[in-house]
């Protein structure tokens, strides 16, 4: 980028919601903008993450745009390798790749009260913008939790994101930590070559069988011939995840069916009832999240591989100590533990209206004005933000929602014109998370007796959406301007810091219906 750079948005991140927001500003006709990416090629979590046996957990057909329908998908639930391929052929459809900016990590960015701007600090030099759409993602910086004595482990340590291909597993005594999604994964896909293979397990989770299977060359055929066919194998895929939200949000009790289908998935591989023990867990499914494997039960009831039902405590030297003081020793360490989920190291860099940072703003909790503005930060609004998780369908149908909330965003302020912004107003954004909160209490998330990564430090859920895609699309259809205060920056076009938008003239209110978060 050339110095002193100015832009009308600037996107941050690369993955399919940074990715979509780009192929939404040109459908808009809005065609000053970059994608900001620090690193070398897009892709996200999905180019992060290539460990052994990565693979999606939604059918390829939900997991894919609706604008960019894939005809072509080799399986029902896809590796990481062809979701991967699938984002480099969006970009390259839509001509993205003269908008990215790749190995531009954001350092810091800035609101300015006098410009109405942002100032963008990257590691590639300096660019401002009016507006800033965070599309960094709550899956993109790895949790490795701080074990006492990790320094001193003379063998080798990674987290799955950031897996080591040039580290040779055989013949090694591998330690695995944790037992989430990516490490169900792993373990089946390592166990054949590893020497020994211990997994360390805080909470067993509740897995169920994964229905994958290749996708025939018919099928195939058919999507690419008559397109209509691939919408609707996407229409039901949704419409049968659409059906189940119900039972995590109102009804939790329902939820004893699905327990009963995972508990025969895991006596039908697990014979052994000790082991059988160590892996059930005493909380409701759908608590955490539901696990999809054919492979992980049976990979544990190999000759070389250990199951230890507590976290790892603490290491010394080559010697790895559990919470129940049992020990392993171990060559190499894998922490499949998650990543940093309801404290974003992005908002850290942000710092908005009344100097103070996105993290401090959020310290006791991540709020946001439909998932996608905060009070304080004016024209900023970011893509997966707090309270916008799926429990069990795909996270592209809450992307697409969010597109089309920044595209009116972007409309209104053309509507409003001249140098203007619009900042969330607090009461609008407490009022919209008392609702999600209120409806959380019900939730299996809130109820089923488990800690997940959904809960923040104080155990609050600032991750999930405790409703229907089709209410959260209908909740962020429209940006409506009662939530918003305007601000004018100084000149001929108008004076004054901040107004209300609703006592705007022209502010587009009138007849505007709002959708709260209890619709």
């Amino acid at each position: 980028m050339t110095e002193h750079e100015h832009v009308r948005v600037a996107v941050i991140g690369s993955g399919f919601g940074g990715l979509g927001a780009a192929v939404r500003l040109r459908r808009e006709g809005i065609t000053d903008f970059v994608v900001l990416e620090r690193a070398g090629s897009v892709g996200g979590t999905w180019r992060d993450n290539s460990y052994p046996g990565c693979a999606c957990d939604v059918p390829s057909h939900l997991y894919s745009f609706s604008f960019a329908p894939h005809p072509d998908w080799p399986r029902t639930f896809s590796g990481q390798e062809h979701i991967r391929a699938y984002l480099e052929h969006v970009t390259d459809v839509f001509g993205l790749r003269p908008h990215l900016r790749f190995d531009s990590e954001v350092k810091r960015m800035a609101w300015d009260k006098e410009k109405l701007r942002w100032g963008i600090e990257t590691s590639r030099g300096f660019l401002t913008a009016d507006v800033v759409v965070s599309a960094t993602g709550p899956l993109s910086d790895p949790n490795i939790p701080d074990i006492p004595g990790i320094d001193s482990f003379p063998g080798k340590v990674f987290h799955s994101a950031r897996w080591d291909h040039d580290y040779d597993l055989r013949g090694k005594r591998v330690a695995m930590i944790g037992t989430g999604a990516s490490a169900i994964q792993i373990v089946p896909a390592i166990q054949p070559e590893v020497a020994r293979l211990t997994l360390f397990q805080r909470t067993p989770p509740w897995v169920m069988p994964r229905v994958d299977r290749a996708i025939t060359g018919a099928e195939r055929w058919l999507h690419k011939q008559l397109p209509f066919t691939t919408q609707a194998r996407r229409g039901l895929l949704w419409g049968i995840r659409e059906l189940q939200v119900q039972a995590f949000t109102k009804r939790p009790g329902e939820l004893g069916l699905v327990e009963r289908l995972a508990g025969r998935n895991m006596a039908r591989a697990v014979k052994d009832p000790v082991l059988r023990a160590k892996l059930t867990p005493d909380y409701r499914i759908g608590c955490k999240r539901i696990l999809l494997s054919n492979t992980y039960y049976p990979a544990l009831t190999r000759a070389n591989v250990d199951v230890v039902a507590s976290g790892l405590a603490k290491i010394d030297g080559s010697t790895l100590v559990a919470a129940d003081g049992s020990t392993a020793e171990a060559d190499a360490i894998i922490f499949g533990t998650g990543f940093h989920v309801t404290d974003m190291p992005i908002a850290d860099r942000v710092v908005g209206a009344e100097g103070r940072t996105l993290a401090e703003v959020w310290r006791g909790g991540m709020k946001s004005l439909r998932g996608a503005t905060a009070a304080g930060f004016p024209n900023w609004m970011t893509i997966i933000g707090p309270n916008t998780g799926l429990g069990n369908s795909s996270m592209i149908l809450v992307i697409e929602s969010q597109l089309n909330y920044m595209a009116d965003y972007l409309r209104q302020l053309d509507v409003l014109g001249g140098r203007a912004a619009l900042d969330a107003r607090p009461d609008a954004v407490e009022d919209w998370n008392d609702k999600v909160q209120e409806r959380m209490r019900r939730t299996v998330w809130s109820t089923g007796g488990c800690t997940s990564w959904y809960l923040d430090a104080s155990g609050r859920n600032t991750t999930i959406w405790p409703g229907t895609t089709t209410e959260f699309r209908s909740a962020t259809r429209r940006v409506d301007l009662g939530e918003y205060e305007v601000l004018r920056a100084p000149g001929p076009s108008g004076t004054g810091p901040r107004t209300p938008a609703s006592r705007t003239k022209n502010s587009g209110t009138k007849g505007a219906k709002r959708v709260e978060a209890g619709a």
